[in-house]
């Protein structure tokens, strides 16, 4: 079984532009809906994403927090453009943009559409327990609020949040 161990941070600046060594644009939708996993009624989400030239099928395990079982299967490019068309509630949309610090990758997610304005770093992990750089521009740490997931960015988007949802109060600890 893959293991998915990743953190989730909100940006304290823009000084990490000028560190990017990499972008690409992404296009992503979810063939199980947020609100099947906030019932229950899902025990996984499962998304197809396209950047590029490649495509993939994405399955992680429902649950809140920073480790996850997850798991990656490629396929066509054009089996991924027709399941966003046609098997997805919505398509999101975002740049993500590759930064290393002292060797330890963080990818930083621009989002587009509705969730314009939404910037978010993620770093992988080799264990939950794992040191990490924190750069100057790393801000506050948003890997147990739900609404960060990609999954619950299309059901309510960051154009919908309130100001305390912006800012990163707490809210209730489900998928």
């Amino acid at each position: 079984m893959g293991i998915e161990i990743e953190r989730k941070f909100l940006l304290g600046d823009d000084s990490w532009r000028d560190a990017v060594t990499e972008s690409e644009r992404i296009a992503q939708g979810y063939l199980v809906s947020a609100q099947a996993l906030h019932d229950g009624t899902a025990r996984a989400s499962v998304r197809v994403r396209r950047t590029g030239e490649r495509a993939w099928l994405n399955i992680k395990s429902a649950q809140l927090g920073i480790e996850r079982a997850e798991f990656e299967y490629p396929v066509p490019i054009a089996d991924a453009e027709q399941m966003l068309a046609e098997l997805c509630d919505g398509v999101l949309q975002k740049i993500r943009h590759h930064v290393t610090v002292d060797g330890v990758l963080f990818e930083i997610d621009e989002f587009f559409g509705e969730n314009a304005g939404l910037v978010v770093a993620e770093v992988e992990l080799p264990s939950t327990d794992a040191s990490f750089p924190r750069p100057a521009w790393l801000g506050r740490e948003v890997s147990h609020l739900a609404r960060y997931y990609n999954v619950n960015l299309i059901a309510h988007p960051y154009a919908r949040w309130t100001s305390d949802e912006r800012q990163a109060a707490g809210e209730p600890t489900s998928c």
